[in-house]
């Protein structure tokens, strides 16, 4: 097939989905724009990586230092929140995937109906997450706030053990909670961009890029969930 014809396929497919995709100078085509545009969500996600590293080998050491305060604090949360929360996070990583998937093949209602129920599902979660959090309050498990707990919920652990644990569940899964705000404002920018017809197979980037996000949040929960709610196991 010569160039010109390749060249006329370009600009038929361009034409029938109504978008042309910006090329910015420093780029010698479309296709490494877009490699640049993910490369460089990779290198975020590689800083966000490290960032999350040093709080969880802070756990991890402050955990073995603490071991019974720290299994009798996690006996104190509601697994089931946990597992529930899980796989509300497990669906919308596969409703982000099929957003890509719909982006890519230029189906823009489909990717709406993706996009919302990747939001919905992100918005149960953290209806969960501060669900859990309301009980912890009225549970007295709040550190620095309101921490007086009961005697059967320490289990015999130290109480300052205790609270060191809850201290670690509130930042880690407070922080996860902030990305998970982050990431929904962002599929929201999407969706726009989406109504407005300004996504298409030749700048799904956008969605691809965002989906990564996405993901790099869901996986930080499934460290997070066997490492806060399942210390000592549930019996």
């Amino acid at each position: 097939m010569s160039e010109s014809a390749v060249n006329s396929g370009r600009l038929e497919a361009t034409a029938t989905h109504g978008v042309t995709p910006a090329l910015h100078h420093q780029f010698e085509d479309i296709e490494q724009q877009r490699e640049a545009g993910n490369f460089g969500m990779w290198i975020f996600l590689a800083t966000e990586m490290l960032f999350f590293g040093a709080i969880f080998t802070a756990y991890i050491m402050y955990r073995v230092m603490y071991y019974p305060g720290f299994e009798a604090g996690s006996r104190g949360l509601e697994a089931s929140f946990g597992a529930t929360m899980t796989f509300v996070l497990l669906a919308s990583s596969f409703t982000m995937a099929m957003s890509v998937h719909a982006a890519h093949a230029g189906k823009r209602r489909m990717l709406l109906g993706f996009l919302f129920a990747t939001m919905l599902l992100g918005i149960i979660f953290l209806g969960l997450k501060f669900t859990e959090y309301t009980h912890k309050w009225h549970e007295q498990l709040v550190p620095g706030l309101n921490f007086h707990p009961a005697a059967e919920s320490l289990r015999g652990a130290p109480e300052h053990a205790v609270e060191l644990f809850m201290c670690f569940y509130f930042f880690m899964t407070g922080l996860h909670a902030l990305h998970m705000i982050i990431g929904i404002g962002l599929l929201g920018v999407m969706a726009i961009l989406a109504w407005q017809g300004k996504i298409s197979p030749e700048n799904y980037n956008r969605v691809e890029a965002a989906g990564l996000y996405w993901h790099f949040v869901d996986i930080i929960w499934i460290y997070l969930f066997p490492l806060l709610y399942l210390v000592g196991g549930r019996y």
